[in-house]
Formats: C-alpha cells, sequence, structure tokens
C-alpha cells in the first residue's frame, strides 16, 4: 500500500503561538519536522498543509509543497483530510507540525503497524520518559489494551487521556506518551473527518477520542523512545537543549 505523509502546519496555536516558525538550532520546527518526514523509506511523499500562506510561503523556501486548507478546521485531522486529494496514496499518516525529532524508522513502523493491524487508524506511543512528569496533562498517556496478534510491539488503544492513567493505586505505575503521528485509508481519514467532535474529545481536546467514540479500533505501535512535540516554550527549550549535543 503506498502511503504519503501530510503535516498539518495551523500557524496559531494555543499555548505556544507561532511555534512551527520558531527556531530550532538554524532551521524552524516546521522545517525540522519536514526533513525527518521525508527520511520516511516506506512514504512516497511529503506534503504540508496549512491555512497560513506565511507557513505556505516559508516551506516553498526549504522545498516542500504546500496545500492550502481552510481556517476553520477543529482538529489536524480534520485538515490533512482536505488535503488528501493533492496526493494519490491510498495510505494517508499524519505527522504534527511541531514533531521536529520523530524518528523516520518509526514512521516506518507506524506504516508497516497499519498495513498490517486492520484496524480505521494507526498511532505511535513509547514508554515515559524518565525526565518527563506523567502527570503533566500536556503529555498524553495512551491506555493500552490487548496486543494485536502477529504485530511486533502493537497494542489496541482503550482510552487517550492528559490524566494519570491507569491510576497507580499501589504507586507504581507503567504509562505510555503518546506520539502525534497517526496513520488512516483514505476512506477512513474521509469518514473521520466528515464526523462530528464527541463528547470525551471535546473534554480532553484530543481528537483520535473521536475514533473510539465512533466504535472504532486504533493500534498502537510501541516504541522504544520519542521525543515530546513541541507544545509549550519548555518543549522548545528542551528541544534545543538536544540539537545542541
Amino acid at each position: 500500500m503506498t502511503a504519503a505523509i501530510v503535516i498539518p502546519a495551523r500557524l496559531q496555536s494555543t499555548r505556544l503561538p507561532g511555534k512551527l516558525l520558531l527556531d530550532l538550532a538554524g532551521k524552524t520546527v516546521l522545517q525540522r519536522t519536514y526533513e525527518q518526514a521525508l527520511k520516511a523509506r516506506r512514504a512516497a511523499e511529503v506534503i504540508v498543509a496549512t491555512d497560513s500562506e506565511e507557513i505556505a510561503a516559508h516551506a516553498a523556501t526549504f522545498g516542500a509543497r504546500a496545500v492550502m486548507t481552510r481556517a476553520d478546521h477543529q482538529s489536524g485531522t480534520e485538515r490533512v483530510a482536505e488535503a488528501a486529494p493533492a496526493v494519490a496514496a491510498a495510505m494517508i499518516v499524519n505527522i504534527q507540525g511541531d514533531e521536529p525529532c520523530i524518528e523516520p524508522g518509526h514512521i516506518d513502523a507506524l506504516i508497516e503497524t497499519h498495513e498490517r493491524a486492520g484496524c480505521f487508524a494507526s498511532t505511535l506511543a513509547c514508554p515515559f520518559p524518565d525526565d518527563l512528569d506523567p502527570a503533566d496533562p500536556a503529555a498524553v498517556k495512551a491506555v493500552l489494551g490487548r496486543p494485536i496478534a502477529s504485530l511486533p510491539n502493537s497494542f489496541e488503544a482503550i482510552y487517550f487521556t492528559r490524566a494519570l492513567a491507569p491510576y497507580p493505586r499501589d504507586g507504581a505505575g507503567a504509562f505510555h506518551l503518546h506520539v502525534g503521528a497517526y496513520a488512516f485509508s483514505r476512506d477512513a481519514l474521509m469518514r473521520f473527518a466528515k464526523s462530528p467532535p464527541g463528547r470525551l474529545e471535546g473534554i480532553e481536546k484530543l481528537e483520535q477520542l473521536r475514533i473510539l467514540e465512533l466504535g472504532e479500533k486504533i493500534a498502537v505501535r510501541v516504541v522504544s523512545s520519542a521525543a515530546r512535540g513541541i507544545d509549550t516554550k519548555a518543549d522548545l527549550e528542551a528541544a534545543r537543549r538536544n540539537f545542541a549535543r
């Protein structure tokens, strides 16, 4: 199955406005994300989907093709769905524009999982990093269910939450950090975009909950580690320290 990566790139974000155009070791956050996506071996194409002429012009400076989309989308995946007709691939991979440290091999693992899992969508998670507090609501937790047969390190998602879950009643917990990447078939992506936001999605402000509320399954590929996306000023500074090393 051919796959294309679409990077939703909104200029104004709630917690860190204009973050995709901020400097990260000599390049913008968006350019870093795009260049990592280009390295994925299983993806035939990478494009940027944006509602911002400024971002589209910036994307052109580093050779990215940008597709203009509406400004009123409620989620990045809705923006990806609008841009999907611009690519010919049967599988659409949504890599959030604020994931400048995403590993290309993890994108390939996500594509492999979606090809074989037979779920509505697939995503990534990793064990919680030691330097990140699971109680931080900006660090989204993936709650994993039963393993998916014949797929390495892959599980059905039970839930995604900003809360501390599963709750460590006895004092010790095993948490998984959600990574901002999704894979869909074209049909599933369009169904997602046409469905209204769900109740839980509205409460947690997590778009992936819409899929679970539709009664569909999400496959989660667990990778060994992953850098956190850029949501806050502290995240940006941490990423800058990582690049400096």
